[in-house]
């Protein structure tokens, strides 16, 4: 039902109510039991201990478990303790993640008001709000919350503040009658007042036409239960690679253990090198890792103003490839501020240090006009406002109406203190401001004795309603030249998207005050113009360039006017010549197959929905964007949930915003979102760093047990030293690779395909033909010791696990880089290097401890078999990277002779 398109007695009869008798007590029984109580309803949740348990489906966690058990049985009670920890603090965190993702719905409930005034049997009573339906007569006024869609059957200077809901920068001015026109969207509903909004200022009754679920508020609320909150690209690749890491390993081992057995080894000692290696190839430390990386991120963060409510979030802002941003709160500053100033004649920019004229400061003492048109703002006015740091006001405290505190701060960025004003004229009456006469005045009185009829309103309708024009500190009649050149003013603003207050005044003679307001504001002298807009924030335009830079597209979807946030859109530099902006209505009209056409064209949507929002984020996700949903409101939620990360604002977001997100803002500032991007990146760099790190040393690992099968030659390496190098070398320098900083290029690249695998952009050859190598120099190695020493097959293991060891240990600051191990300072990341002075020392109690060498096959090496180690070590790492800086050089003389 349009309940906007009927009058009041339609409504009355459609809800069969009394508006001047209200519901009796029998019938709200009666609707109670049929609609419900006016509350938000839960989808039935899960128990705690399901949830839990559901922590450990994964399949990576399935095969870590897996791992565990081969472990125990191996006697290996370490690296089963160890792999079982990692488990559970995975399986824990998502617990607590779950349990969080749970409270949007909880915070929704928090908006409605405990208590509401409606009429019944003839008397008006206040009640719980869960307690109303249907049909009830409801009284409202300022500072009122409200709890249910209400058609509004009378609005006394109602403004009502939308934007949690609407995107409004400003409360929207409410009035009775009824609207014409099909499918007026929720913003341009003047008549009603909806669950969730609050009163700023007037009164008004109206009828309740719809409660609990079946609000705008319940339906924001019904697609937080639909929507369904997508895995990240991280989690898919792990998965992935998970899959084929287990594949790889099971056919790789299977092929060591056969070639053994078949070439007379103990099928015995073959079993358990085979599961050494399986648990050697199985990555359990990479989810340990993974939450490491991330958690470090997390902290980097804090310290950026950003709070990651989810860990793997920080990532996926790092391959963010489209940001939707909400305009008010987060793109402006969320604050109506008075940034022209017309007066017959002159105009005048207003800016934080003062006003200007052709870009020339201006004292405002001097200029007749201008002294009268911010000290009458002032005056007609009942903002309040407290000023610390000096008379400039360089902290301030605003409270009142946003437009009435914007002519405040104009007056005081013109040197006109707001109080002096008031001090010198004394207020005698008001004629408050209503919807209907669209203006305010005020009679004041001078210490000198002169009485003023001060009006602020609506240029059309002060322009009615005046007579006169002062032009240049004279009064002149208000001719119709002079009424083309106001125009033409208003004109100009209203192309820039300001909102435009005109101010009036005519002088009072004798002792007897009018007492209508259609008598007193007649004839008015005509003073000028304020011009105010919710302004950008001035370090949003920087943010969005940086973004454009790396490859990130800034689209601004609010529920402004399309004029308002066009020009908005072009002063940040986020609307391009070819960039097209579209409006709610146009978006409606359209199905899913012609947004999605339309969807990488448009930069600006106004006039939106949250159903709107909603339908955007999945038109860009379906083009094989990630999407990024910045947001403050209740009406951004179902938004912020469905996009591939959510970016809540903290000072200004609602709770609802916030627990829907995945990212927060401290600071409320879009430029904090430059900063998480570069550390989202940095992030999934250090992880692949790591993967590649440790599936070369894997492969080493692997193929060096498989080419020594192949040759016919003993084990180069026995289970416990396998299982020691997986333990040792994957830990301290693994976890130290997650400390790295960004490299230089980080924020000049463009973002990562959705579609990009997790061994893209050359990490697969990198991890084989280093794994390669490794397995290579380790098999020389042990071949080269039997050659020298053929009975001595102990030796020849140590040199092999010294080898092996070693090899990877350089290896790792290979890693470090896209490009070579010469492109950075292998000293810059201190962690790294304590991690493998560590893992070497490791390495060393392991050879010479003599109560060790038993356990681990080992024995004391010389310094010419040190040599021999090191030497073979460091070819999987210098050759290659003398390759790549050989390319390189190589490309760039090809370059310059071109």
């Amino acid at each position: 039902m349009k309940w906007y398109k009927l009058s009041p007695s339609e409504v009355e009869k459609g809800l069969s109510t009394s508006i001047h008798g209200g519901l009796g007590d029998k019938e709200v029984k009666k609707r109670l039991e049929k609609v419900g109580y006016n509350k938000l309803s839960d989808k039935k949740k899960r128990p705690w201990w399901i949830l839990f348990i559901q922590q450990f489906k994964d399949f990576m966690v399935l095969v870590l478990l897996a791992a565990t058990i081969i472990s125990g049985l191996l006697g290996e009670f370490v690296d089963a303790i160890t792999i079982m920890i990692i488990v559970m603090i995975n399986g824990v965190l998502g617990f607590i993640q779950e349990i969080k993702a749970e409270k949007s719905l909880d915070a929704l409930k928090d908006l409605a008001a405990p208590q509401m005034t409606v009429k019944r049997n003839g008397e008006w009573k206040s009640i719980p709000s869960v307690q109303a339906v249907p049909g009830d007569i409801v009284k409202i006024q300022s500072g009122d919350r409200i709890s249910a869609d209400i058609r509004l059957i009378e609005a006394n200077g109602l403004y009502i503040e939308e934007s949690a809901l609407t995107g409004e920068s400003v409360p929207s001015e409410k009035q009775a009658d009824m609207l014409k026109g099909e499918d007026i969207e929720l913003a341009d509903q003047s008549n009603m007042a909806f669950t969730g909004t609050m009163v700023t200022r007037g009164s008004g009754i109206g009828v309740i036409i719809s409660t609990g679920m079946k609000t705008e508020m319940g339906k924001i609320a019904h697609l937080l239960q639909e929507t369904i909150t997508l895995a990240t690209p991280l989690q898919r690749k792990l998965e992935q690679l998970g899959k084929v890491l287990i594949a790889a390993a099971l056919l790789l081992t299977a092929l060591v253990v056969i070639l053994g057995v078949m070439q007379g080894q103990p099928p015995y000692i073959m079993f358990l090198s085979g599961v050494s290696l399986a648990v050697a190839a199985i990555p359990e430390g990479l989810p340990a890792i993974v939450t490491v990386v991330l958690a470090l991120g997390v902290q980097r963060m804090i310290k950026r103003k950003a709070i990651v409510r989810k860990l793997p979030a920080v990532e996926t802002l790092g391959c963010a490839s489209v940001i939707c941003s909400d305009k008010t709160g987060t793109l402006t500053q969320n604050q109506m501020t008075v940034t022209a100033l017309w007066s017959w004649g002159n105009h005048w920019s207003v800016q934080e240090n003062g006003i200007y004229k052709q870009n020339q400061k201006v004292k405002v003492s001097q200029s007749i006009p201008l002294t009268k048109l911010l000290s009458y703002g002032v005056l007609c006015n009942h903002a309040e406002i407290e000023i610390k740091g000096g008379r400039q006001g360089n902290k301030q405290k605003v409270t009142g109406d946003p437009t009435e505190a914007a002519m405040v701060k104009a007056a005081i960025q013109g040197d006109i203190h707001p109080g002096n004003v008031r001090e010198h004229f004394k207020i005698l009456k008001e004629f408050p401001f209503d919807s209907e006469r669209k203006r305010m005045s005020v009679i004041v009185e001078s210490k000198e004795g002169r009485k003023l009829l001060v009006t602020k309103g609506a240029p059309d309708v002060l322009l009615d309603r005046a007579n006169s024009c002062e032009y240049n500190g004279k009064v002149e009649a208000l001719t119709s030249f002079r009424k083309q050149e106001i125009e033409k003013a208003l004109g100009a603003m209203a192309n820039s998207a300001l909102r435009t207050i005109a101010i009036g005044y005519k002088e009072l003679k004798g002792p007897i005050l009018p007492h209508e307001a259609e008598e007193a504001e007649k004839n008015l002298v005509l003073v000028g113009i304020q011009g105010m807009i919710d302004p950008p924030r001035p370090e949003a335009k920087k943010a969005i360039e940086e973004c454009r830079e790396a490859g990130i597209k800034t689209i601004m979807i609010t529920g402004d006017h399309a004029a308002t946030a066009t020009a908005i859109a072009k002063d940040l530099r986020l609307l391009p010549s070819h960039g097209k902006v579209m409006e709610g209505k146009t978006l409606s009209k359209m199905d899913d197959g012609q947004l999605e056409k339309e969807v990488n064209r448009v930069y600006v949507y106004a006039r939106v929905t949250p159903e709107h929002k909603l339908r955007i984020v999945k038109a860009l996700q379906n083009q094989g964007h990630i999407v990024a949903m910045t947001g403050d409101g209740v009406n951004d939620a179902p938004a912020l949930k469905a996009s591939d990360i959510g970016v809540a604002m903290g000072k200004t977001g609602t709770d609802v915003a916030k627990e829907a997100s995945s990212l927060i803002l401290a600071d409320d500032n879009f430029a904090t979102i430059k900063a998480a991007i570069k550390e989202g990146r940095n992030i999934y760099d250090n992880i692949r760093k790591f993967i590649r790190y440790m599936l070369a040393s894997n492969v080493g690992e692997i193929l060096v047990m498989l080419f020594a099968m192949m040759l016919g030659l003993p084990l180069p390496l026995v289970a416990i030293q396998i299982l020691w190098i997986n333990l040792v070398t994957d830990g301290l320098p693994a976890m130290a690779l997650g400390l790295d900083k960004a490299e230089g290029d980080v924020m000049k690249r463009s973002p990562r395909h959705p579609g990009e695998g997790i061994f893209a952009r050359g990490l697969g050859w990198k991890i084989v033909s280093r794994g390669i190598l490794i397995g290579l120099v380790t098999l020389a190695a042990f071949m080269t010791s039997l050659h020298f020493a053929p009975d001595d097959l102990t030796k020849a293991q140590t040199i092999a696990f010294a080898t092996l060891v070693m090899a990877q240990l350089i290896h790792v600051f290979d890693c470090r880089s896209e490009h070579s191990v010469f492109h950075r300072n292998p000293f810059e990341n201190v962690y790294l290097v304590f991690a493998v002075l560590s893992s070497i020392i490791l390495m060393a109690v392991v050879i010479y401890a003599p109560v060790l060498q038993p356990v681990f096959h080992t024995t004391d090496l010389n310094v010419r078999e040190w040599a021999l180690v090191l030497g073979l070590a460091a070819i999987p790492t210098v050759a290659l990277a003398g390759n790549h800086v050989f390319q390189r050089s190589h490309a760039r003389r090809s370059k310059r002779k071109k």
